[in-house]
């Protein structure tokens, strides 16, 4: 039942550690990473850094529920405690009843506790490190989710001798001579079954039914100055014991009796199985995450057009304003939360960012004119990477923070450093069951909840669980789940293994075609496969180019071809490849979307594209070359009639001023009250002026339907283009991460290099050289420059290692263990145990030095 037999007991986990092997300590060092930031000097301090508070803390927060419980049983056991202890208090008292399951998978958590450093000592003698006994044991003020209270011992330490010499009394115990004897007599009657089972045998029924309410706990209770006769028993033989004026409590030996010697009323030591609610045909889950993956390309592509001349303003705070949130939802045509988490995404990708000019506003960045080259497949899996790295949170816009703040779109207060782990492990899970199947979600939150319990009474709504939701809802967006289920591009950028076979064979189908019987498709329980590690950066980018082929035949293709109409629309029956769409968001406005998206032009439309440099020869040419159908008649009416009167005025600079060749169309300007506002005067027969800056005037005389025309100083006719504003090169937003990272293989290896050379400096044996002070608890070696001289040259003669002591330039003092090679110019070159080579060392630096004992 233990891996871990030892010749003799270690006295302290500091001596556990250093029985440990290499692997080991790499093992606890990968799982609780804070251990090695920064290195530990020597195995002392690795041990001492293991038990603080911290580290304690944040350990046991990352325990699954069978092990937390496991220590939780431990921090109410004896200190130390047998295994047997253990198993007892973890799968009840010895019998037919005892909870097999238990029994089989205690020795892995007490392993898990072990490995992190939680538990040390052979199975004689299991020590839970004793900030963890602190936090888990129970308390008045922290009641443990054992339900427990305190021991005998710990409960009559405030009480008089003669009130426990009377409770002794009672219960049919010899009186002692003081209290410690006293409370450990009461203690060995209460773990002694027989007698136990026959104290209990003569309490009246109403005195064991306020035992059986305070059992599983609370243990605490209230009674009166007064108390019944049928609790004054109960008080009297010390079965509930006074902890203050009018309050008492069960002691936990006699609520272990009660328990059947158990210390949770329901253990859980197998996690949940996440079942499935449905389960779709693989080719249907694909074929449905394919079109929601373009589906979300189209959006990001629309709502980056959108912001493409320059997006809103950014506010004083940081983020979106709720009116621009509004307004983005209404343009995309979704909820707020929704496009919350488009702008989000987009954001986590770099593809919108601030700005940063005085007036501050959000637009497209350089990284989207890159982004938007590539293929779609290329555009899915760069999108995805993002969300499945990123911190920030988009599912908490529109909640408060912790000073009742307003949390919006883009603002600070978004990054929760647990969302990638909750996204993976979500998706790790999905992976687990077989192709096609869709999870329930309860019972993700259910196995979530299992492998990170929450500590404390907090509401079952609890940010993880949240994050789990999001991320279920988010996917499904995203195309990475189609129907729920887990899509082929999806299993390939997690890298995951095929998914599991059924057991049985599936029934004929029952729907249209796509389902099939829950019951057909039971997963096997998850633990029973390895979970799936989060990728490095290196393998994320591999698995992202994977999950890029897996998608790409997917896709519809991108069509070269619209089908025009007589109604002044164009239908595009799927996707249009990049060139031809971007023509006709700027020929055409989008007038429906769907499976086919229809495109209708305008007057205002055609003169958007004039605007752009367009000629009418372009535009026709360029119709004609992409449909499939012969260009309506209106269609080339209407670009002809616009074309001809674009330009015929002209705007510039006086504040502005209007042109035109035609003084009828300037005097039919000024008769029309609409122009009033611009404040028009004739300078010239062909020449107007304006109060009005030219973009107002434009947009007034626009307004007004007519098509002018912006000028140059030289008089050249400006072209305005639609992509015109980007923001200057910007980085996507790095992640918060959740504590120090897992250190690779080679951090690790340098890591244990130096903690065992450092544990070799600090507790080889030595002698004292002549004259030198002893040095204790670890403290440098002292010893005189005449002494330190003589007795590096000596050792180079003999080849004997020597301890010294060593301040660095910087005043960081350390212990080395080295063998002197030559001393010459006030330096001695040697040979560095601690880091293993040759190193110089200035002789005036060396504190002093020691020789090591002849062993």
């Amino acid at each position: 039942m233990s891996t871990e037999e030892k010749p003799t007991a270690p006295r302290s986990l500091a001596e556990a550690l250093r029985a440990r092997d290499d692997a080991s300590l790499a093992a606890l060092l990968r799982s609780r990473p804070d251990l090695i930031t920064p290195v530990p000097t020597d195995v002392t301090q690795l041990a001492t850094r293991a038990g603080t508070r911290a580290s304690v803390v944040r350990a046991l927060e990352r325990l699954d529920r069978f092990a937390l419980q496991t220590a939780q049983a431990l921090a109410v056991a004896p200190d130390p405690a047998a295994y047997d202890d253990l198993l007892g208090l973890m799968a009840g008292d010895p019998g037919e009843d005892r909870d097999r399951a238990v029994v089989a998978a205690l020795p892995r958590a007490l392993g898990v506790l072990r490995e992190q450093a939680l538990v040390w000592g052979g199975d004689d003698r299991l020590r839970l490190v004793r900030t963890a006994r602190e936090l888990l044991a129970p308390s008045p003020q922290h009641p443990s989710p054992t339900g427990l209270g305190p021991s005998v011992q710990e409960a009559t330490a405030g009480m008089s001798p003669g009130r426990i010499q009377e409770i002794v009394a009672a219960a049919g115990l010899p009186s002692t001579h003081d209290a410690v004897s006293a409370a450990a007599s009461l203690t060995a009657l209460f773990t002694d079954r027989r007698r136990m089972a026959a104290l209990l045998a003569e309490l009246p029924d109403d005195s064991l039914d306020v035992l059986d309410r305070l059992v599983w706990g609370p243990p605490y209770g209230q009674v009166t100055a007064d108390p019944a006769p049928h609790l004054r028993r109960l008080l009297d033989c010390g079965l509930l014991l006074p902890t203050a004026p009018g309050t008492v409590v069960l002691p936990r030996e006699v609520a272990l009796h009660l328990r059947g010697g158990r210390a949770h009323r329901r253990p859980e030591p197998v996690p949940p199985p996440v079942t499935a609610r449905a389960t779709h045909r693989p080719q249907v889950v694909d074929a449905t995450a394919a079109g929601q993956a373009h589906t979300a390309l189209a959006t990001v592509a629309e709502l980056l057009k959108d912001w493409d001349e320059g997006g809103p303003a950014v506010l004083r705070a940081g983020g979106l304003s709720v009116r621009d949130l509004k307004r983005t939802a209404v343009a995309l045509d979704v909820s707020e939360p929704v496009a919350a988490f488009w702008v989000e995404l987009a954001y986590a990708a770099g593809l919108i960012a601030s700005d940063g000019e005085a007036d501050e506003r959000y637009a497209a960045t350089p990284a989207y004119d890159e982004w938007r080259e590539l293929t779609a497949a290329e555009r899915w899996s760069r999108l995805v990477t993002a969300w499945l790295t990123a911190t920030r949170t988009p599912g908490l816009v529109g909640g408060r923070d912790a000073k009742d703040r307003t949390l919006s779109a883009l603002g600070p207060g978004l990054d929760r450093s647990a969302a990638p782990e909750v996204r993976h492990r979500v998706l790790a899970l999905l992976a687990g069951l077989p192709e096609g199947a869709a999870p329930a979600a309860e019972s993700v939150l259910a196995r979530l909840r299992w492998e990170r319990p929450l500590r404390g009474p907090q509401a079952e709504d609890d940010l993880r669980g949240r994050i789990a939701r999001w991320t279920l809802d988010e996917a499904e967006l995203l195309g990475i789940t189609g129907r729920g289920a887990l899509s082929s591009p999806a299993r390939a950028l997690l890298a995951a293994p095929p998914p599991p076979k059924e057991q049985d064979p599936p029934t004929a189908p029952t729907g249209p075609g796509d389902k099939l019987p829950v019951h057909h498709r039971t997963a096997p329980a998850a633990h029973d496969h390895p979970p799936l590690a989060p990728l490095s950066p290196a393998e994320q980018a591999v698995a992202s180019a994977a999950a890029a082929r897996v998608l790409a035949p997917l896709l519809p293709e991108p069509l070269d071809h619209v089908l025009l109409q007589a109604d002044l629309t164009a239908v595009a029956p799927g996707p249009l490849r990049q060139p031809l769409a971007d023509m006709l968001d700027v020929l055409a406005d989008v007038e429906s979307k769907g499976g086919a998206t229809v495109y209708r032009f305008t007057p205002a439309s055609v003169r958007r594209a004039l605007d752009a440099g367009r000629t009418a020869a372009d535009l026709h040419a360029f119709l004609a070359e992409h449909s499939r159908t012969p260009v309506p008649q209106p269609l080339t009416y209407l670009i002809d009639d616009v074309a001809r009167r674009h330009g015929h005025l002209r705007v510039g600079a006086a504040s502005a001023y209007v042109r035109c060749d035609d003084d009828a169309m300037l005097n039919e300007i000024l008769a029309d009250k609409r122009s009033a506002a611009l404040r028009l005067r004739r300078l010239a027969p062909t020449v107007l002026a304006a109060q009005a800056d030219p973009a107002t005037l434009l947009e007034g005389l626009r307004a007004m339907g007519y098509a002018p025309a912006a000028e140059s100083a030289e008089g050249d006719v400006l072209i305005t283009r639609a992509d015109a504003r980007r923001t200057p090169p910007r980085t996507a937003p790095e992640p918060v991460p959740e504590g120090p990272p897992v250190p690779d293989e080679t951090l690790l290896a340098a890591a244990l290099r130096a903690i065992r050379a450092g544990d070799l400096a600090a507790t080889a044996p030595r002698k004292p050289a002549d004259g030198a002070s002893p040095a204790a608890g670890g403290d440098l070696p002292r010893t005189s420059s005449a002494d330190t001289l003589a007795t590096m040259q000596a050792a180079v003669l003999t080849g004997g290692a020597l301890w010294i002591g060593y301040v660095n330039a910087e005043g960081a003092a350390s212990q080395r263990v080295v063998a002197p090679i030559r001393v010459e110019g006030g330096y001695v070159t040697a040979y560095d145990h601690t880091a293993d080579e040759v190193r110089t060392y200035p002789l005036h630096r060396i504190t002093g030095v020691a020789e090591l004992a002849d062993d």
